[in-house]
């Protein structure tokens, strides 16, 4: 049996081009037809790791952030969403829309992963944020959308509680950013080279093909 390809996407779940480079790496594996043949392990990366509890207006947080005034963000969330929707996926901006921690998230995702779930609960929780209007940095909604995805609140409330789950997350993103990584989406494919930022679908299949040859080589 041929080895698969390692696929670490470090991202987070309030980046918008963290589901549009997502959903190309899957059209691109889709049309390859390589389901079978690709390993995707979600790694932590947390855009505002300082976040208060309150969360920040997004367009105010954009703004002092990166100095990006109320016409160039309307610009670019109607970019957003329709690069979206050419990918099957709903951007749903709206004024009062907040950005919000995401620790809990990512404690979460883990947790999913020694589940066989993570991307099952990675994919949920970016749709309950963009999609749907949710706070993902509420307790009560992250445990709902764990039911959703058919794993146990119960268990994932008792991993929110221990304190190693979060020094585990910090240290992954240390991780990660020691090997130079500072921007999401990035994807690293076998631990060798990466791609960041939202590529085009041609080259995630580019490098795919590569990665393929080199392995029947």
């Amino acid at each position: 049996m041929k080895d698969k390809i390692k696929l670490d996407i470090i991202s987070d779940v309030v980046c918008p081009w963290c589901i549009v480079g997502y959903k190309r790496l899957e059209a691109a594996i889709t049309e390859m037809g390589i389901e079978d043949q690709v390993e995707i392990e979600w790694q932590p990366f947390e855009l505002n790791p300082h976040m208060p509890v309150e969360g920040e207006n997004v367009q105010e947080h954009i703004e002092n952030k990166y100095g990006a005034s109320r016409e160039d963000q309307k610009r670019s969330q109607e970019q957003m969403a329709a690069a979206g929707e050419a990918l099957g996926f709903k951007f749903d901006y709206f004024d009062d829309m907040k950005i919000v921690n995401t620790r809990d998230a990512h404690v979460l995702i883990d947790f999913a992963k020694e589940k066989g779930k993570q991307t099952a609960l990675k994919l949920r929780l970016i749709t309950a944020f963009f999609s749907e209007r949710k706070d993902v940095s509420d307790r009560k909604v992250l445990l709902k959308e764990v039911e959703a995805i058919g794993l146990d609140s119960k268990e994932a409330l008792a991993r929110l509680e221990n304190k190693e789950a979060k020094k585990e997350i910090q240290t992954k993103e240390a991780y990660w950013q020691s090997l130079g990584v500072n921007s999401v989406p990035t994807v690293v494919f076998n631990t060798k080279s990466a791609l960041t930022g939202a590529q085009p679908i041609e080259v995630y299949k580019q490098v795919l093909t590569e990665l393929l040859q080199e392995s029947e080589s």
